[in-house]
């Protein structure tokens, strides 16, 4: 349902919409053309209770529940087309934004993990599994993960460069490992978080996709076994350097980190509900506390493509700068020790 905050109302009636909107079970979309009119009056207050709202890029509504964009008009038939094509994933995620909004982050990892699990078991992700067809699955990489202490930094590289470390079963173990690594040696002040070449991560590894023995299962391996709920413990000493293309669990989990460096030419995207499901790897739980659920929602559901500088003034990022040629740290006694996690 979109909602046109342009029109002027009535205070009462606006108090009246603002309550349907946080207790409405559809999908609801505000719409404002006109430069600032909805960021400027009483009708923010009505955007932050709706799912998100669509404004012109040259108006000044820079606040987290308006959505930038060239033409809300067109962005609107977008939305409306993704939602059309798997309403259930979009409506789950609409739903799960708010509701794990103001939740501690290890309750709203649970509680992604579970719906996750659900659409796992339905219609779209079977239909998107179906056009898919088999795929082959691909030798194992000896070190899908590399670890070097240098001084007090510890530096964590993926390293399947081949398939533009897309996130298997086998990098994910070897990513928590090295994480437990950090979280138990206090000695480890900086962990820095890199992906060797062309792309930190180009998202969950299709051909694991619909694997899982069941969803119970499923649920359980990405709640206990995840890197997620690590990587926020880590935060305060956490920097991910991401650059290239960076596809769901490749900005899902950089999102937890307290520091995010991206290369000026680093693109975003969210693609999962087009698959029928939604972030799965703490996306819903890392991306909105540095984005908000609204423009979350916008990135999920219409799988757009976030460029670097946007991602910088929406807070997705901290910093942009030249993390493909970054050299490592000297150890301060001239030597650097390799550790290899095994799968």
């Amino acid at each position: 349902m979109a909602v046109d905050l342009d029109e002027p109302v009535d205070p009462a009636v606006l108090d009246a919409a603002v309550r349907h909107a946080r207790a409405c079970d559809r999908l609801l979309v505000g719409i404002t053309g006109a430069a600032g009119a909805g960021a400027r009056n009483e009708a923010g207050v009505l955007a932050a209770a709706l799912d998100m709202t669509l404004v012109d890029r040259g108006s000044q509504a820079n606040d987290r529940p308006f959505v930038p964009v060239p033409d809300p008009a067109v962005a609107l038939a977008e939305v409306e087309a993704a939602v059309t094509a798997n309403p259930q994933a979009a409506l789950v995620l609409a739903g799960l934004l708010r509701t794990t909004e103001t939740l501690p982050v290890r309750d709203a990892l649970e509680v992604e993990s579970l719906a996750y699990s659900t659409l796992l078991g339905g219609a779209e992700f079977h239909r998107w599994l179906a056009a898919r067809g088999p795929r082959p699955q691909l030798p194992p990489v000896p070190d899908p993960v590399l670890v070097a202490r240098s001084g007090d930094d510890l530096e964590v590289t993926l390293n399947r460069p081949s398939r533009r470390n897309a996130y298997d079963r086998q990098m994910r173990d070897a990513l928590v490992e090295a994480l437990h690594l950090a979280a138990l040696d206090d000695t480890i002040s900086r962990v820095v978080l890199t992906g060797a070449g062309p792309a930190f991560c180009s998202g969950g590894d299709l051909d694991e996709f619909g694997t899982a023995p069941d969803p119970v299962t499923a649920h359980l391996v990405r709640t206990r076994a995840g890197a997620g709920r690590l990587l926020h413990e880590l935060r305060d000493r956490m920097q991910v350097e991401v650059h290239g293309t960076c596809v769901g669990s490749g900005i899902e989990l950089p999102a937890f980190a307290g520091t995010v460096l991206a290369a000026p030419d680093t693109t975003f995207r969210l693609p999962e509900v087009g698959m029928g499901l939604i972030p799965g790897a703490g996306g819903t739980v890392s991306i909105p506390r540095r984005i908000g659920r609204w423009r979350t929602l916008y990135l999920a559901v219409t799988d757009s493509v976030l460029d670097a500088p946007t991602a910088l003034t929406w807070g997705l990022v901290d910093a942009l700068g030249p993390t493909d040629d970054r050299q490592p740290p000297v150890p301060q006694d001239g030597s650097s020790e390799t550790l290899r996690p095994q799968p």
